[in-house]
């Protein structure tokens, strides 16, 4: 059913966003009119199980849906409206439905727990974006936190939701329609089973992996009999399985690895994990259940009916599209909330990321162009916890930007507008704040970094540089000319910073001809979470023939290279002289180990 899209006056500050709204003459008394709810199916609603249509006139309300789903959605369009417009409501007509059948928040409680009260709490919130699908991270190499009666090491001293604890949040999920979907991790990060339970280990390994052995039996019963009680536990059609970074080179040297590999014709690391993977998909899809799992389920080759969360960009996703499988969209540079959000000092330390709230927003999980774009299920945001211990700390994280994601979900492509939304978003924000949740200052946002908008002409400016030592090609910050083009790089170093790797960074400009300067800097960055570290000294040398080379200066940083905040720091020289050629040896750590990044060297 194609819809008319009507952009209603400022009175109406929803998230997500309608997708049809019609004004109509008159203003209704909410608080005093009862509200009439039915359940059929007509012509007027839209083809999804969650939609609906909420008409207010001036002495009546009521809404229709197919499902109890569709009315529950109606109900948190009309309870926020009430809130904007306390009590007196315009009339009006509302037709709307989802974009995506799934649209998720996910919580990482292994690294840090948060008890049940903090999880019911989000759910709620969730829950009035019109979120239906949460993704509860219940076990990694941190600490599994899911009460396993087969398996008490699992949780012996550590903090666990009992099963009682899981059936409230449970409970309470189905009562704001959301699906719970439980994570039991694997193959890889599974330290604290195997710290547990270490008979589960490959032979040979000594006790620093994370991953189980599949070449042993035990292991596919241990799994099992969890997934059993998992299962027992979570009525969602979709258990989700992890898959993610398994150290497959701990395979590779395992006898019985190698033995499982010989047997089955399996012919590389690779295609022992597919097989994992396919065996417990069977048994998964033996107890009437499907898995999810991390896009590198791809490796080897994708189990038959298994649906692909696509973290690591959207590669994994579309091609998982193209072959006809169901997809989630969560790639980390749109959907990852452990990021910073902001460049303000005052934000707390974050992974090594940079999500503001408007690269959410203006992300689309499947455009038209996407070949498969059909089979894209959904977007899903994700918070990892690895810096996050206190409920104040995770909900800063999660709000507003969740309600970006919410919006994505929901409301239609066509009614994209960043600025308006960011105007919703701060209402929304005062509104929780009001509730007491601790939401990101978007009032105070101060952005990205300046320089990045900025295009510097200076006498280095296009001309040509060699590499003494070699740039990542992975972080290249636009190849051989990115350090004379005027472009610096912007707050978060995926774009426009050159990276170099467990070495030293030695390149040399070439101004084309003698020239007089008096000033010489590059700035670079630092991300302790990204093992991106600042060069312990930066020397300038200057020559007029490219062979003998004289010294202008040095600078020795004062930084502490664990400081984990995202750091900048220009190491620059002053003075005067006279050269063609100018190199730059930026020292990397007397251990030789983690990344260098720079973006412009200036010459003036």
């Amino acid at each position: 059913m194609t819809l008319l899209i009507v952009i209603l006056g400022a009175f109406l500050q929803l998230i997500p966003q309608p997708a049809y709204v019609e004004t109509m003459p008159g203003f209704c008394d909410a608080d005093k009119v009862t509200v009439k709810k039915e359940i059929a199916d007509t012509p007027d609603l839209p083809d999804s199980d969650e939609s609906y249509v909420l008409i207010i006139t001036q002495g009546d309300i009521r809404m229709r849906a197919r499902s109890e789903a569709g009315i529950f959605y109606a109900e948190q369009t009309l309870a926020a409206i009430r809130r904007q417009c306390q009590g007196r409501v315009p009339a009006m007509k509302i037709i709307d439905y989802p974009r995506f059948e799934y649209r998720g928040a996910h919580i990482d409680v292994s690294r840090h727990f948060f008890d049940k009260e903090v999880i019911k709490r989000q759910l709620r919130t969730f829950a009035s974006l019109k979120l239906n699908r949460f993704h509860w991270h219940l076990t990694d190499g941190a600490g599994w936190r899911l009460q396993i009666d087969r398996y008490p090491k699992l949780t012996e001293g550590v903090e666990h939701y009992t099963r009682e604890d899981v059936r409230e949040v449970l409970a309470l999920a189905d009562s704001l329609h959301i699906t719970v979907i439980p994570e039991i991790e694997m193959f890889g990060h599974s330290e604290e089973v195997l710290e547990a339970y270490p008979e589960l280990r490959c032979k040979g390994d000594a006790g620093c992996s994370s991953v189980y052995c599949l070449g042993k039996e035990k292991t596919f019963r241990f799994l099992e009999n969890v997934l059993d009680e998992v299962i027992e536990l979570f009525p969602s059609e979709y258990i989700h399985i992890g898959g993610d970074e398994a150290d497959m080179e701990v395979w590779a040297r395992c006898p019985e690895c190698r033995c499982r590999m010989h047997r089955e014709r399996l012919s590389d690391v690779g295609q022992l994990q597919s097989y994992g993977i396919t065996r417990i998909e069977k048994f998964v899809n033996s107890r009437g259940r499907r898995i999810i799992g991390w896009d590198e389920i791809l490796q080897g080759g994708l189990a038959e009916n298994a649906v692909v969360m696509s973290w690591r960009g959207e590669e994994g996703g579309r091609t998982a599209a193209s072959m006809g499988h169901g997809v989630i969209m969560t790639p980390g540079e749109y959907c990852y909330l452990d990021g910073y959000q902001d460049t303000k000092s005052s934000e707390p330390v974050a992974m090594g990321n940079f999500v503001p709230l408007s690269k959410i927003y203006g992300y689309d999980p499947a455009p038209a162009s996407m070949p498969g774009h059909e089979f894209v299920l959904g977007v899903q945001t994700n918070l990892w916890t690895e810096w996050i211990e206190t409920p104040p700390h995770l909900e800063y994280m999660l709000y507003p930007r969740v309600m970006a994601l919410a919006e994505i979900a929901w409301s239609p492509v066509e009614l994209r507008d960043y600025a308006d939304f960011r105007k919703r978003a701060l209402s929304a924000c005062r509104e929780l704040q009001e509730e007491g949740y601790n939401t990101f200052d978007l009032e105070t946002e101060a952005g990205e970094r300046p320089e990045y908008s900025d295009t510097l002409h200076h006498k280095a400016f296009g001309c040509k540089v060699s590499y003494q030592t070699e740039y990542s090609e992975s972080y290249d910050g636009g190849g051989a000319e990115a350090l004379t083009d005027g472009l610096q790089g912007p707050w978060h170093f995926k774009t426009r910073w050159q990276g170099f790797l467990n070495t030293d960074a030695v390149y040399t400009v070439d101004l084309g001809e003698i020239a007089d300067f008096c000033e010489v800097k590059s700035c670079f960055t630092q991300w302790y979470t990204a093992w991106i570290c600042m060069p312990v000294e930066v020397s300038f040398e200057a020559s007029l023939d490219g062979k003998d080379f004289f010294p202008l200066g040095s600078e020795v940083s004062a930084i502490d290279l664990k400081n984990p905040r995202p750091l900048f720091h220009t190491f620059s020289w002053n003075g005067k002289a006279r050269a063609r050629y100018v190199r730059v040896t930026a020292r990397i750590n007397d251990d030789k180990w983690g990344w260098l990044f720079t973006d412009e060297l200036i010459i003036n």
